[in-house]
């Protein structure tokens, strides 16, 4: 009898543990209790650790090509390795060099965009990216523009969400497509860094699935003063009507925050769509979606300060992105492009 029990109770754990090779699609995507308990490793201690960090003075506002861009870079590199994440497999390190000539005499120095990897279990050539800028403005007329809004906090979620991935992956729960973790240099200066990127993509961009960019998540803007439980949503729609389904599910399942999508008009005349990394991934027919806070009265100032960020509130956006990209990477079949960008 108690060998019996052992046996029950041996097949019980063994079950609670199958990894995605054996859980199907609809499994993996469903199992609220698995999903979420890695979404909880995007925690407020990491998060704030990695805004202070990056938008401290000794980065010196990050400014491309600069000695403070270069330690970001470096910071942000050894974070995907502690992790375990592969590299730009076209040189086996974690940088993708942007050469002089790409910055447009922008910048003094080439620069790097940053890569981290995380190769799919079961369509390995499908990915999907989450991408931010961790370049700023440096330093001006001798006062450093920290940049922790814009964008410390889009720059720590993706590293987070890489983190939250790579520990699924090492308990048996990697993702069903690849994940392509890219920090863009040079969005300061007119995105580019990101378009260096898809003119020389270390992966063909027809294998791209959807890019989630993340660009400014940490702060409340000027147009909703006191309200701690919204973000504003750029893109989702305007080139597959399931990626906008996909995230609003991914919403209202789990994070429950309030999606705003008044700057996704076409007539917006803030033009945001057009204004971040995610527009060069856009103009190549891969569907995006732009999550953003808004501009406030510190936005492109030296008073954007790690102090200022709300990193509860941050943490909540980055987890909505994971719970998004969870969908993304896990579902049966890739997303489609049914819309026509305009």
């Amino acid at each position: 009898m108690k060998k019996y029990i052992l046996l029950i109770a041996g097949l019980a754990f063994l079950w609670s543990c199958k990894s995605n090779k054996t859980l199907s699609s609809a499994e993996l995507t469903s199992n609220s209790k698995l999903i979420t308990s890695y979404a909880n490793t995007i925690n407020e201690a990491d998060i704030k650790k990695h805004v202070f960090t990056l938008a401290s003075d000794e980065f010196e506002g990050r400014r491309t090509g600069e000695k403070g861009q270069k330690m970001a870079a470096e910071y942000l590199a050894n974070e995907y390795k502690s992790y375990g994440l592969k590299g730009n497999h076209l040189t086996g390190d974690y940088f993708q060099n942007v050469p002089l000539e790409a910055l447009k005499n922008k910048s003094e120095h080439p620069s790097e965009n940053v890569i981290g990897f995380i190769e799919g279990i079961e369509k390995p050539e499908e990915i999907v990216v989450i991408s931010s800028h961790y370049d700023h403005e440096g330093i001006k007329n001798g006062e450093i523009y920290n940049g922790a809004d814009d964008n410390a906090s889009g720059t720590s979620a993706v590293i987070e969400i890489a983190q939250a991935f790579s520990e699924a992956k090492k308990a048996g729960y990697g993702p069903k497509r690849s994940l392509l973790f890219i920090n863009f240099t040079g969005e300061e200066k007119g995105l580019l860094g990101s378009a260096y990127y898809v003119s020389n993509s270390t992966y063909p961009l027809e294998n791209i699935t959807a890019a989630l960019n993340i660009d400014m998540i940490g702060r409340i803007g000027k147009d909703k003063p006191g309200d701690t439980n919204y973000l504003y949503i750029i893109g989702a729609d305007r080139l597959s009507s399931e990626l906008h389904l996909i995230n609003e599910d991914a919403n209202q399942k789990y994070s429950k925050l309030d999606l705003d999508y008044t700057y996704n008009a076409i007539d917006d005349k803030n033009r945001f769509y057009y204004r971040s990394d995610h527009y060069n991934f856009a103009k190549h027919n891969i569907p995006i979606i732009f999550y953003f806070n808004g501009v406030h009265e510190d936005y492109h100032k030296p008073t954007d300060t790690p102090d200022k960020i709300n990193i509860e509130l941050l943490t909540r956006r980055a987890r909505l992105i994971f719970y998004t990209a969870w969908k993304l990477a896990n579902r049966e079949n890739r997303i489609m492009v049914d819309k026509a960008d305009k």
